[in-house]
Formats: C-alpha cells, structure tokens, sequence
C-alpha cells in the first residue's frame, strides 16, 4: 500500500463482504474523539466517538458520510424528486416554513431566515442519524461554541442497533442539551450522561473542567455501565446489518390528528410490513449509504442498480422488467387490473389508488416524526399541534402523473421587488411582530396567535418605517402575498412565492381488494368525486383567512367543467349500455329476419330451377 494513499482509500475490513451472510461480533474497543481508548473507570470519563471507534479498522467513514442521510448540508447531490422537507415554526413571529438545503422546489434554503448551520442542528438534529461533523460557521461565538458541544458524528447505533436499550429520544434529549459529543454515548444503553453544554461559557474546556462560577450549571458528565465491559475493555454491540423497522419508525412515523392512531391495531398497516418485508428490503443501500427511495425513474441519478428493480413497476410489473426480470421480487403478485382503460396508467401513479387514506369530502391533518416532533420525551399528544400538514392531496407530480402527497402552505414576512419575494430575517421581524400582537403570545404549540388584517397592516407599516429592507415589506400566508397599497391598506394577491409545498406519499400500501376503483368507476367519476372535488384546507395565521378550502382539482391542472360532464355521464351509463344492449338484439333480430328471408329466396330460386 502506497504512503501516498489516503485513509479513506484504504480498503476496510467492512469495506467489502467476504461471501457470508453472517453479522459479525461487534465485540470491540471504544475511542474517544483523540483516538485515545475509553475505558470506564477513567478518573475523566470520555464518551466514546463513533467515527474512531466504528472507523478506525472496519467502515469507512468518509465513504458513509456521503450517504443520503448524512449529505443534507450538500447542495451540489442530486436531489431527485422532492422529498419531505424540515418544517420550521416560529410562533411568535407567525412563521411557518419548509427548509431545505436540497433544490427541491418550493423549498426554502435556511440561511434565507436566518438560520445558520448551527441554528438547523438545534432546531432538527433530534431527528438525524448525526452526519453533521465540523459545523461550518463564520459567526465567531458558534465556532467556539462547536469546542463546547463537540461535532455531531455519524451515529451508526441510530439504525443498525439492534439492542433494546438504545434510545433515540435519549439521542435527542442530548442535542437539546447541546451535548453533541456526548449524545451517541448517553443513547447506547451503555453509559448514562448527565449535565448540559447548552449554558455553560463559551471558554470551557471539557478536557480540562475547571468549577464554575454558577452553581446551577452542571458540565455533562459520562458515567459507564462497568458491567458492560469485559476484562480487556471491550464492548459488545448488538449490531445488525439489516435495519430493524423500528428504528426507521422514529424518524418516519405518522399519525392522523384526532385519529385512531397509528398503532397497528388501530389502523389498517401497509400490505408491504404485512406480508413480513422490512423497510430495508425496498429502500436499500450499499457501502456508500445512497439509499434507494424508490420511485419510478430514480435510476437517472442513483448509483444503485436496484434502484429501478425497487420500484413499484419494478417489483410487479413483469413488462417493465426488460431483460433483468426484476419483477415478482419477493413474491410480488402482478397485478391484472382488468378493466381498467390504458389511459389511467399514463395519467396516474401506481400510489394514487394504492396508498395512503382513502380521498374523503375534506382531507385531514396528520402529523409527522419530524414535523411535531413525535417520538421525544416532551411530546404533545393533543391532537393538532403546529405546523398543520394536510393529506392525501392528489397533484400532479414530476412525472406529470397525478398521485397523493402531503401539503404544508408557508407563512413568513418577506421584501417584495416587482414580483420576486425575498424572506426577511427573523431577528428583524420577530422584535416588530411580538411588538404588535404582545399579550396574545400562545404559550403552547397547538394555535397561532391571532394575527388579524389590520396587526398584518401594522407589522408591515413599522417594517416599512425602519427603511430595512430593499424592496416593500409584504407577508406570504394562506397562498396570498399580502402588501400595502399606497394608501396604507392591506390588499392580497397571488403570488409563486405564496404556492403550497407537497410531497408524496406512498405508504401505507393498500392491496389491490382495497385500491381506489375496485368497487366501480363511480370511486372517481362522480359529479361530487372526492379525487377531483374534495376540500383541500388552507391553513395559515390570518384569522379571516383562516381554514379556507379550495378543490382538489385545482392541484391537479385539469378542467372541473369537464371532469364534471364527464362524470355525469356515469349517471346515464347503465341506461345506455341497457339501450346499447337492446339496440344490438334488434339489429341481430333484423339481421336475422332479412337473413332468413334471404335464404327463403335462395330455395325458391332452387326449386323453380329444378322445376324448369
């Protein structure tokens, strides 16, 4: 091996499988972030960091680090189709926003709020694998905060655990604290972790703890479970290759506000986890962690060869298969849908009749892991909390197909330049609208304040006042820019800046005795069709406009006036193929007569031939 090559070119005892399916012992050495060995009754106990102790011999860490979990902070990887994003609320300044640092559209880009990289981990680190490292910061007092809390690593134990004793809530708790260093030790199930780095001064010093001036502040403190050691210092972790569903469920749950929850035996489960697969049979990875998310065409831009394989097509589909004869993988049945118009293939999405709640007059509002925080120690069980998420809306998607998907509407204060709208700050806008709606600061998470027109007018008067912003002040809410016209009053109007954000959705999977139209075409094509003609609710701040309701075929890039003659048609379809069918007897009974009559002729013509 050449002294030029690199550690992350170093081939690793994990880098490559040796044939067998076997998960090898992870009886091991810990290391802490110096590369020094832990040991548990070290006078000065040190939590063990996983990039030494998982990547020093075995996985390389660099290559993992770049996997679709852990590459968020990216911009230049190929993001695919849009996904779900970071929902960031700010009650006070009456902000409801997705964030993202992918280029999904619609999606806003933190730093446009003023969130740093620093500020995201806070706000949304309870919900990541780690992955994040060294935050890049120019703000002086972050940078020497990071030697405080620590980088947040990789935290292999967030998926691979297999031990009961892991908690992801305890992770969380930890990143709260600010205790990043500390949070994939305090969630092992092998060490406890007291204390909190949140408060503590910017010039501590964790490798050399001096008393503090306040006695309230407790420094974070490891104390190991010494039983969980044997007599040479090694650990054993209950590591398996293939990710237990369970803890794919704490960052990708979802529950119905005010529903039956989400329990299994509460609700009806995805056919998929029904017939015994794991999450992990479909949404697979190699080495590099580039998970396969599994929609139609994502082969244009993933590495993985299965990724067209792990499609719904892909899986069911045997004349999608081509040569590789992907489908029927894991027993998956093809599918006859018989009756069916080919047209509904190519304007439809195999999800919009397979997955999620069945369309219903109005759609609901669910919540998610990582939108309210579910899983977490200090989680709200009421029922709605903010941000509001609604679903199942059918829209049009990449693809130009129509399927389901959740939709969140942004809120937030901007500069509107003719008609480009750029997000102002929060420390500018949070001081000026605390100002003007104080007294009616919600102490809980479930309701907005109530932001009336005329506070809307106020808030963007004083903005304007302060001769802060570039462009006019204006506030994006409900689908509607609000801005003042030149007498100072509120008016509202559209704006591509103001447009909903969704994702798909394709879970739960139905099976085909439960998918939309098996019991006739009426499922859809009705005059009052909840696929085309549900109420879609727009949910925002603004108490007049609050809880609007739009159809679902606005979302959709279709004529209501003729999805509603089309579907009136249905009301006579019985009648006609009764006059259709009646029709075709008396044609045949014509048919029949003159052909009868024609044979009587042809006989006539016979015997007088003969008779002559």
């Amino acid at each position: 091996m050449s002294g030029a090559e690199t550690d992350s070119e170093k081939k690793l005892l994990g880098d490559k499988s040796d044939g067998s399916r076997a998960i090898p012992v992870h009886l091991m050495d810990l290391y802490d972030e110096r590369g020094h060995k832990v040991w548990p009754d070290d006078e000065l106990a040190m939590p063990f960091s996983v990039q030494n102790s998982c990547g020093q011999a075995c996985h390389n860490y660099q290559k993992i680090s770049k996997g679709w979990h852990f590459n968020a902070f990216d911009a230049n990887v190929a993001t695919g189709r849009v996904g779900q994003p970071w929902i960031f609320v700010d009650i006070e300044s009456c902000t409801q926003v997705p964030l993202s640092y992918r280029r999904w559209k619609g999606a806003f880009r933190p730093e446009e709020f003023g969130i740093s990289a620093w500020d995201f981990v806070q706000y949304f680190g309870r919900h990541m694998p780690g992955g994040v490292g060294e935050i890049e910061s120019d703000e002086p007092q972050e940078i020497l905060r990071s030697f405080v809390t620590g980088d947040l690593e990789i935290n292999c134990l967030s998926c691979h655990s297999a031990d009961a004793a892991y908690d992801q809530a305890e992770y969380a708790q930890q990143i709260y604290h600010q205790n990043y260093r500390w949070a994939a030790t305090a969630a092992s199930g092998i060490a406890s972790v007291s204390g909190s780095a949140r408060n503590l001064p910017d010039s501590y010093d964790y490798l050399m703890p001096a008393a503090l001036d306040d006695p309230t502040l407790r420094p974070p403190e490891v104390t190991y479970n010494k039983g969980a050691f044997d007599h040479k210092g090694r650990v054993f972790f209950n590591i398996t290759r293939e990710v237990p569903n369970q803890r794919c469920y704490f960052c990708h749950s979802n529950i119905d506000a005010g529903g039956p929850g989400s329990e299994k035996w509460s609700c009806e489960q995805d056919v998929h986890l029904a017939a015994g697969l794991l999450c992990v049979d479909c949404h697979r990875n190699g080495l590099e962690h580039d998970i396969i998310r599994g929609y139609e065409g994502e082969s244009s831009i993933s590495k993985n060869k299965l990724a067209d394989a792990v499609s719904c097509s892909g899986c069911h589909l045997p004349e999608d298969a081509g040569e590789d004869l992907t489908s029927g993988r894991l027993g998956a049945p093809t599918p006859e849908h018989l009756g069916i118009p080919l047209v509904h293939f190519d304007k439809l999405t195999c999800t919009a009749c397979h997955s999620g709640p069945w369309p219903d007059s109005q759609t609901l509002r669910t919540k998610t892991s990582r939108a309210h925080k579910l899983g977490l120690y200090s989680t709200d069980d009421i029922e709605q909390i903010l941000p509001v998420v609604v679903y199942p809306v059918f829209t049009k998607g990449y693809d130009g197909k129509i399927g389901p998907g959740k939709l969140i509407w942004p809120a937030f204060w901007a500069a509107l330049t003719g008609q480009a709208v750029e997000p102002i700050s929060l420390d500018i806008v949070r001081p000026i609208v605390k100002r003007i709606i104080r007294g009616e600061r919600q102490e809980t998470s479930n309701a907005w304040p109530d932001l009336s027109i005329e506070k809307i007018r106020q808030v963007l008067k004083e903005i304007a006042s302060e001769e802060v912003l570039s462009g006019e002040p204006a506030y994006v809410s409900g689908g509607k820019l609000y801005r003042l016209d030149n007498k100072g009053q509120i008016i509202s109007q559209e704006n591509e800046s103001a447009n909903f954000y969704i994702w798909p959705i394709a879970h739960n999977v139905r099976p085909g005795a439960q998918s939309l139209g098996v019991r006739a075409c009426e499922d859809c094509h009705t005059v009052d069709s909840p696929f085309f003609f549900g109420k879609v609710e727009v949910e925002g701040p603004v108490v007049e406009k609050n809880s609007q309701f739009v159809n679902m075929i606005n979302f959709q890039g279709l004529s209501p006036f003729y999805e509603k003659a089309f579907a009136f048609s249905f009301v006579f379809r019985d009648w006609l193929k009764i006059v259709s069918l009646g029709s075709c007897v008396v044609i045949a009974g014509i048919l029949l007569l003159y052909a009868l009559r024609a044979l009587a002729c042809i006989a006539s013509a016979l015997v007088q031939k003969k008779t002559d």
